[in-house]
Protein backbone atom coordinates (compact mmCIF):
# COMPACT_ATOMS: atom_id res chain seq x y z
CA UNK A 1 0.00 0.00 0.00
CA UNK A 2 1.58 3.31 -1.44
CA UNK A 3 0.67 6.97 0.35
CA UNK A 4 2.59 9.76 -2.51
CA UNK A 5 1.80 13.32 -3.02
CA UNK A 6 3.10 15.26 -6.24
CA UNK A 7 3.23 19.32 -6.03
CA UNK A 8 1.87 21.43 -9.05
CA UNK A 9 2.92 24.82 -7.48
CA UNK A 10 0.53 27.62 -5.28
CA UNK A 11 -2.49 25.09 -4.10
CA UNK A 12 -2.58 22.32 -6.33
CA UNK A 13 -1.83 18.23 -5.40
CA UNK A 14 -2.30 15.19 -6.96
CA UNK A 15 -2.56 12.51 -3.43
CA UNK A 16 -2.04 8.94 -4.25
CA UNK A 17 -4.01 6.37 -1.78
CA UNK A 18 -2.93 3.08 -3.89
CA UNK A 19 -4.99 3.22 -6.94
CA UNK A 20 -6.84 6.01 -6.63
CA UNK A 21 -5.51 9.56 -7.61
CA UNK A 22 -7.19 12.65 -6.27
CA UNK A 23 -6.11 15.82 -7.94
CA UNK A 24 -6.82 19.01 -5.18
CA UNK A 25 -6.89 22.62 -6.02
CA UNK A 26 -5.64 22.14 -9.37
CA UNK A 27 -3.98 25.37 -11.56
CA UNK A 28 -2.43 23.38 -14.38
CA UNK A 29 -2.59 26.49 -17.35
CA UNK A 30 -3.64 30.01 -17.86
CA UNK A 31 -3.54 33.03 -15.58
CA UNK A 32 -5.24 33.77 -12.73
CA UNK A 33 -7.08 37.16 -11.23
CA UNK A 34 -9.70 38.12 -9.21
CA UNK A 35 -11.94 40.78 -9.36
CA UNK A 36 -12.27 43.76 -10.18
CA UNK A 37 -9.30 42.85 -12.59
CA UNK A 38 -5.86 41.80 -13.46
CA UNK A 39 -4.96 45.14 -12.09
CA UNK A 40 -5.37 44.24 -8.92
CA UNK A 41 -3.98 40.78 -9.20
CA UNK A 42 -2.80 38.26 -11.88
CA UNK A 43 -0.45 35.10 -11.18
CA UNK A 44 0.99 33.38 -14.39
CA UNK A 45 2.08 30.01 -14.40
CA UNK A 46 6.19 29.33 -15.34
CA UNK A 47 5.13 26.42 -17.08
CA UNK A 48 1.59 24.65 -18.33
CA UNK A 49 1.01 21.12 -16.73
CA UNK A 50 -0.81 18.41 -18.56
CA UNK A 51 -3.90 17.22 -16.53
CA UNK A 52 -2.65 13.80 -14.56
CA UNK A 53 -4.05 10.50 -15.77
CA UNK A 54 -5.99 8.08 -14.49
CA UNK A 55 -8.14 10.41 -12.22
CA UNK A 56 -10.58 9.46 -9.19
CA UNK A 57 -11.65 12.57 -7.66
CA UNK A 58 -11.18 16.04 -7.53
CA UNK A 59 -10.98 17.87 -4.32
CA UNK A 60 -11.32 21.63 -4.00
CA UNK A 61 -11.15 23.63 -0.55
CA UNK A 62 -12.16 27.02 -1.87
CA UNK A 63 -14.40 28.56 -4.56
CA UNK A 64 -11.85 31.13 -5.24
CA UNK A 65 -10.33 31.00 -8.69
CA UNK A 66 -6.75 29.86 -7.00
CA UNK A 67 -8.23 26.47 -6.11
CA UNK A 68 -11.02 26.52 -8.54
CA UNK A 69 -9.61 27.82 -11.48
CA UNK A 70 -12.29 28.38 -14.16
CA UNK A 71 -9.33 27.70 -16.94
CA UNK A 72 -8.31 24.17 -15.84
CA UNK A 73 -11.43 22.98 -15.03
CA UNK A 74 -11.85 23.19 -18.37
CA UNK A 75 -9.63 20.88 -19.25
CA UNK A 76 -11.05 18.25 -16.98
CA UNK A 77 -13.88 15.55 -17.86
CA UNK A 78 -17.10 16.62 -16.40
CA UNK A 79 -17.83 13.04 -15.32
CA UNK A 80 -15.07 12.98 -13.33
CA UNK A 81 -16.49 13.16 -9.11
CA UNK A 82 -15.94 15.84 -7.37
CA UNK A 83 -16.22 16.83 -3.59
CA UNK A 84 -15.84 20.43 -2.75
CA UNK A 85 -16.40 23.55 -0.23
CA UNK A 86 -20.27 24.84 -0.94
CA UNK A 87 -18.62 27.67 -2.64
CA UNK A 88 -16.25 25.33 -4.90
CA UNK A 89 -19.05 23.33 -5.70
CA UNK A 90 -21.41 26.08 -7.35
CA UNK A 91 -18.16 27.15 -9.78
CA UNK A 92 -18.06 23.26 -10.78
CA UNK A 93 -21.46 22.84 -11.34
CA UNK A 94 -21.78 25.56 -13.49
CA UNK A 95 -18.74 24.32 -15.59
CA UNK A 96 -21.02 21.38 -16.14
CA UNK A 97 -19.63 18.52 -13.85
CA UNK A 98 -22.40 15.93 -13.09
CA UNK A 99 -20.96 14.37 -10.04
CA UNK A 100 -20.54 17.01 -7.56
CA UNK A 101 -20.89 16.56 -3.56
CA UNK A 102 -20.46 19.35 -1.40
CA UNK A 103 -19.28 18.86 2.22
CA UNK A 104 -19.45 22.10 5.06
CA UNK A 105 -17.32 21.81 8.10
CA UNK A 106 -17.94 18.66 9.97
CA UNK A 107 -19.85 16.73 7.33
CA UNK A 108 -17.96 13.34 6.27
CA UNK A 109 -18.24 11.21 2.94
CA UNK A 110 -17.13 8.30 1.47
CA UNK A 111 -15.41 7.89 -2.13
CA UNK A 112 -13.86 4.28 -3.20
CA UNK A 113 -12.61 3.76 0.32
CA UNK A 114 -11.63 7.32 0.87
CA UNK A 115 -13.17 8.75 4.35
CA UNK A 116 -13.34 12.69 3.35
CA UNK A 117 -14.07 14.89 6.21
CA UNK A 118 -14.78 18.35 5.68
CA UNK A 119 -13.13 20.80 8.44
CA UNK A 120 -13.99 24.58 9.03
CA UNK A 121 -10.88 26.19 6.63
CA UNK A 122 -9.86 30.41 5.75
CA UNK A 123 -12.98 32.75 5.94
CA UNK A 124 -12.83 34.26 2.22
CA UNK A 125 -15.35 35.74 3.46
CA UNK A 126 -17.30 32.39 3.33
CA UNK A 127 -15.95 30.13 5.89
CA UNK A 128 -14.14 27.47 3.17
CA UNK A 129 -12.42 23.70 4.18
CA UNK A 130 -9.85 22.06 4.87
CA UNK A 131 -9.71 17.98 4.88
CA UNK A 132 -9.19 15.19 6.98
CA UNK A 133 -8.42 12.28 4.48
CA UNK A 134 -8.48 8.82 6.06
CA UNK A 135 -7.69 5.05 3.52
CA UNK A 136 -5.68 2.02 4.39
CA UNK A 137 -2.80 3.42 2.39
CA UNK A 138 -2.71 6.40 4.63
CA UNK A 139 -3.80 9.76 6.14
CA UNK A 140 -3.29 13.20 5.78
CA UNK A 141 -4.54 16.24 6.49
CA UNK A 142 -4.41 19.63 4.44
CA UNK A 143 -6.00 23.47 4.44
CA UNK A 144 -4.45 26.27 2.40
CA UNK A 145 -4.29 29.28 4.17
CA UNK A 146 -3.52 27.99 7.75
CA UNK A 147 -6.45 27.71 9.61
CA UNK A 148 -6.98 24.92 11.96
CA UNK A 149 -10.47 23.44 13.21
CA UNK A 150 -10.81 23.71 17.17
CA UNK A 151 -13.12 20.78 16.57
CA UNK A 152 -10.53 18.30 15.09
CA UNK A 153 -9.48 15.44 17.40
CA UNK A 154 -5.88 15.15 17.81
CA UNK A 155 -4.65 11.65 16.48
CA UNK A 156 -1.60 10.64 14.03
CA UNK A 157 -1.03 11.22 10.78
CA UNK A 158 0.94 10.31 8.30
CA UNK A 159 1.04 13.93 6.73
CA UNK A 160 0.03 17.61 6.78
CA UNK A 161 -0.14 19.50 3.65
CA UNK A 162 -0.10 23.51 5.18
CA UNK A 163 1.64 26.64 3.99
CA UNK A 164 4.79 27.18 6.50
CA UNK A 165 4.90 31.02 5.84
CA UNK A 166 2.98 33.69 6.79
CA UNK A 167 1.36 36.07 3.89
CA UNK A 168 -0.90 39.30 4.42
CA UNK A 169 -1.48 42.96 3.96
CA UNK A 170 -0.21 46.35 6.64
CA UNK A 171 -3.93 47.07 6.98
CA UNK A 172 -5.59 43.39 7.23
CA UNK A 173 -2.92 41.03 8.52
CA UNK A 174 -2.33 37.72 7.62
CA UNK A 175 -4.43 35.61 5.87
CA UNK A 176 -2.49 33.01 5.15
CA UNK A 177 -1.01 31.39 8.85
CA UNK A 178 1.70 28.91 8.13
CA UNK A 179 4.18 30.36 11.37
CA UNK A 180 2.08 30.07 13.84
CA UNK A 181 -0.35 26.47 13.07
CA UNK A 182 2.53 24.89 12.25
CA UNK A 183 3.57 23.82 15.55
CA UNK A 184 0.07 23.56 16.32
CA UNK A 185 -0.64 20.92 13.41
CA UNK A 186 2.66 18.60 14.52
CA UNK A 187 1.01 19.02 18.22
CA UNK A 188 -2.50 17.76 17.40
CA UNK A 189 -1.56 15.46 14.51
CA UNK A 190 2.28 14.47 15.16
CA UNK A 191 3.10 13.86 11.62
CA UNK A 192 5.35 12.22 9.90
CA UNK A 193 5.61 14.18 7.26
CA UNK A 194 4.96 18.25 6.91
CA UNK A 195 4.66 19.29 3.13
CA UNK A 196 4.68 22.81 2.50
CA UNK A 197 2.30 24.49 0.31
CA UNK A 198 0.15 27.73 -1.25
CA UNK A 199 3.62 30.17 -1.06
CA UNK A 200 5.70 27.56 -3.75
CA UNK A 201 5.83 26.76 -7.57
CA UNK A 202 7.54 29.61 -8.79
CA UNK A 203 4.14 31.30 -9.90
CA UNK A 204 4.88 34.88 -10.97
CA UNK A 205 2.10 37.48 -9.20
CA UNK A 206 1.73 40.99 -10.83
CA UNK A 207 -0.64 44.34 -10.19
CA UNK A 208 -1.08 46.16 -7.20
CA UNK A 209 -2.30 44.09 -4.92
CA UNK A 210 0.87 41.90 -5.11
CA UNK A 211 3.30 45.04 -4.67
CA UNK A 212 1.69 44.89 -0.95
CA UNK A 213 1.89 41.22 0.00
CA UNK A 214 4.06 40.37 2.83
CA UNK A 215 5.77 37.40 3.66
CA UNK A 216 6.68 36.59 7.61
CA UNK A 217 9.40 33.90 8.01
CA UNK A 218 10.18 31.15 5.69
CA UNK A 219 10.14 27.64 5.01
CA UNK A 220 13.07 26.64 6.28
CA UNK A 221 12.69 28.57 9.49
CA UNK A 222 9.30 27.07 10.06
CA UNK A 223 10.93 23.83 9.45
CA UNK A 224 13.94 23.62 11.44
CA UNK A 225 10.94 24.17 14.70
CA UNK A 226 9.93 21.20 14.34
CA UNK A 227 10.17 17.72 16.67
CA UNK A 228 12.90 15.22 15.11
CA UNK A 229 9.49 12.88 14.86
CA UNK A 230 8.62 14.77 11.84
CA UNK A 231 10.20 16.07 8.51
CA UNK A 232 9.67 18.45 6.28
CA UNK A 233 9.39 18.84 2.60
CA UNK A 234 9.39 21.84 0.59
CA UNK A 235 8.39 20.42 -2.76
CA UNK A 236 9.51 21.41 -5.98
CA UNK A 237 6.87 20.86 -8.55
CA UNK A 238 6.05 17.82 -10.48
CA UNK A 239 8.24 15.88 -7.67
CA UNK A 240 6.41 12.57 -6.69
CA UNK A 241 6.85 12.17 -2.88
CA UNK A 242 6.34 8.84 -1.35
CA UNK A 243 4.92 9.23 1.67
CA UNK A 244 4.13 5.82 3.35
CA UNK A 245 4.79 2.52 1.59
CA UNK A 246 3.73 -0.76 3.88
CA UNK A 247 4.21 -3.91 2.03
CA UNK A 248 2.60 -5.80 5.36
CA UNK A 249 -0.39 -6.86 2.85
Amino acid sequence: MTLAATYYGANGWLLEFDDLRVLVDPWLRGSLSFPPGEWLLKGELPCERKVPEKLNLLLLTQGLADHAHPETLALLPKDLPVIGSVAAARVVERQGFTSVKTLSPGESTNHQGLQVRASAGAPVPMVENGYLLEHPAGSLYLEPHGFLDPALEPQPLDAVITPMVDLGLPALGAFVKGCSVVPQLVERFQPTTVLASTSGGDVRFGGALSRALQMKGSVASTGAQLPASSSWTDPRPGERLLLKTDFSD
